[in-house]
């Protein structure tokens, strides 16, 4: 009998024993045996790895009385997970192992090393399902993008005191348990809750937020609309705020929001670079600041009126208060609130589309009467066969040196002023680029404007000299005379006449009226953007005697001006000098010098007939120019007529594209 008893006990002990742990764990835990080794819950046949079923790690690390566990080392380690989070996470059919690698046994012998990563298994389950036709894991495709834009982050960097760990791993930002599905309760929570995560390790920056009026908006009136740091900073391929890529994407991302603020910005000299992939002018942050923005009203705003000097003195350290009425954000199109603004934005377009609209018909018009006069065997038609060998002399040679000049400098500043104007463009890009950035381009751009300027005044001193030369002989309105008088308005409407065959073509002295018009438009461009541009080239100084608001109107207008020239020099004037049938392909006069005497006699007849009977024709007659000196002037000649054609088509790129 003792033997029984002895056995039974020897039996039931055991058995109790099984009951008490299985009553502590809960009725769903799996059984420990006695010896401390748990029962075989199966193995991964393809890793060979053990399976752990969550419910076992959740005996512990789901204990709502015991959120924290201590180390060996006696520090405090957070071990309690929310199991309702985990079976609502994108990752709520996963075992937890499958991430805890290291978790081979449960309970553990000791702490274990905590290492989870996520690359390796995102990019191989991507690998496995990419190819599956019904399309199910689209957002995997997006998670592995993420990925490849996080590797090339400043997070993904050794860290500078530990070089063993990233800056950031994916679980350091994302909540490790608690990855909501795009569009979730758990990922609209998580925009709540994204400056407290960046807060964790940019401590200084989360007070510096908290008081903004982001912050504000967020924090405390739980406003998701408002601006979160990775609005700001993007949220994967994050760069340090030191770098030109960083500031680039931050001030893009703020227009996110701001549209008609980033807008305006673009339009002004400082959008302009920066939208050319150029970090050396003013951005969104520099004025308004980037963690602490606050509103204009704010004392502590730094575009607060009583602090915007000390603001705009970052960059133009002579600023004055005269700065302060610059607009930032001046939009030529509000009338309401930039009504200057808006009239001579207004002016300055019709007077664009007025000019360009009369010689653009003028044009046209006179294209198609010299094609039917040369059908009818009209007009000059030059024989090949018998060249002129006496020429008529037109322009000295400083005359001609001062045209190649204008050309180069006009052609230069063309091409480094619209790279602004256009600088939404890729052909503006690479321009800037090739020019060694918008540094270098600015330096080329103002000496090109000084040389043009340098010879406009010394065209303007050769002309007033010969005018003082010849005294009383001078005839102001005479035949030889740029001065445009009544005859020039006859010679206008006697061509319109010609134009549609009602009337003959009208006979011109030494200037016609559109030579002119040539002439005299370059004194309206050195007035409006000589001006202008000096301006801009010295805020400070022009600061020292006109409010900040003409530089809004010196933008504008400077713009404007140039867009004019660039498109009527390259169209029109190309026009009448070189493309129109009785002057085609090209005319060389202005290098030569010298014009062959039959078309002289047929373009200038009145001044012809004038020479021939005082006997000065005489004075005026060469021999044609040598073939290396024709060879040389036809080569600059075919150089600057393809400059300009360029230069006209990247212009109009520009003006089709236009993102306004």
């Amino acid at each position: 009998m003792p033997n029984t008893v002895s056995r039974l006990a020897t039996w039931l002990i055991p058995f109790f024993l099984i009951l008490v742990v299985h009553s502590v764990h809960g009725a769903t835990e799996p059984a420990i045996n006695i010896l401390g080794e748990e029962p075989p819950e199966g193995f991964d046949p393809v890793t060979g790895e053990r399976i752990i079923s969550n419910e076992r790690c959740l005996t512990c690390h789901g204990d709502e009385q015991m959120k924290t566990d201590v180390r060996d080392d006696g520090s405090e380690v957070k071990i309690f997970v929310h199991s309702k989070q985990i079976r609502e996470s994108v990752h709520g059919e996963l075992n937890c192992n499958s991430c805890h690698i290291t978790i081979d046994r449960v309970p553990h012998r000791k702490a274990p090393a905590v290492i989870v990563g996520c690359l390796d298994c995102h990019r191989e389950t991507w690998e496995e399902v990419k190819n599956d036709p019904d399309g199910k894991h689209e957002r995997l495709k997006v998670v592995n993008e993420s990925i490849d834009s996080y590797m090339l982050s400043v997070h993904a960097q050794p860290n500078s005191l530990d070089q063993s760990r990233t800056n950031a791993t994916c679980y350091d930002c994302h909540e490790a348990h608690n990855v909501g599905e795009l569009g979730s309760i758990q990922r609209a929570e998580k925009r709540l809750k994204n400056p407290e995560v960046c807060g964790k390790c940019h401590e200084q920056q989360l007070e510096d937020y908290r008081t903004s009026v982001h912050g504000v908006a967020l924090l405390e009136q739980n406003d998701s609309e408002s601006a979160v740091c990775s609005d700001c900073h993007t949220t994967h391929q994050i760069d340090s705020p030191d770098t030109d890529k960083a500031k680039l994407a931050i001030t893009k991302n703020c227009g996110d929001c701001h549209e008609e603020a980033q807008r305006t910005y673009f339009d002004s000299y400082h959008g302009q670079v920066h939208r050319l992939g150029y970090t050396n002018t003013a951005k969104c942050h520099d004025c308004h600041g980037s963690h602490k923005i606050k509103g204009e009203d704010d004392p502590t705003s730094e575009i607060h009126a009583n602090n915007r000097l000390e603001n705009c003195r970052v960059c133009h350290e002579d600023a004055n208060e005269n700065f302060l009425t610059f607009w930032p954000h001046g939009d030529a199109d509000d009338r309401e609130n930039y009504p200057g603004l808006w009239f001579f934005k207004l002016f300055m377009q019709t007077l664009i589309f007025a000019v360009m609209a009369f010689f653009w018909v003028h044009v046209l018009l006179w294209l198609y009467r010299e094609v039917m006069d040369r059908l009818q065997g009209k007009g000059f038609i030059e024989d090949l066969d018998k060249p002129d060998i006496v020429y008529f002399r037109r322009f000295p040679v400083v005359w001609r040196w001062i045209h190649g000049l204008f050309a180069i400098s006009t052609m230069t500043l063309i091409l480094t002023g619209t790279t602004l104007l256009f600088a939404h463009t890729g052909w503006a890009k690479a321009v800037v680029v090739f020019l060694g950035g918008t540094e270098m381009e600015g330096i080329i751009h103002r000496t090109a404007a000084v040389i043009w300027l340098g010879i406009f005044l010394v065209h303007l001193m050769i002309a007033v000299t010969n005018i003082i030369r010849e005294g009383k002989d001078f005839k102001w309105f005479g035949s030889t005379s740029m001065l445009p008088n009544w005859k020039d308005w006859s010679d206008l409407k006697g061509m319109f006449r010609w134009f549609i065959g009602k009337g003959e073509r009208p006979e011109f002295s030494h200037w016609t009226y559109w030579q002119k018009f040539d002439y005299w438009a370059p004194f309206w461009g050195a007035a409006v953007i000589g001006t202008s541009g000096i301006m801009l080239f010295a805020p400070e100084k022009t600061a020292l005697i006109l409010p900040g608001w003409m530089f809004n109107i010196a933008t504008l207008i400077h713009a404007e001006e140039a867009l004019l020239a660039a498109i009527f020099l390259n169209s029109v004037h190309f026009f009448n000098v070189h493309f129109r049938p009785e002057r085609f392909p090209m005319s060389t006069t202005i290098f030569t010098g010298a014009i062959p005497f039959e078309e002289f006699r047929h373009d200038h007849r009145e001044e012809y007939e004038r020479l021939a009977a005082t006997g000065e024709i005489n004075n005026y007659l060469v021999r044609k120019p040598s073939r290396r000196a024709d060879l040389a002037a036809s080569f600059i000649t075919t150089v600057l007529i393809m400059a300009g054609l360029a230069l006209l088509t990247l212009v109009l790129i520009g003006l089709v594209t236009s993102p306004n």
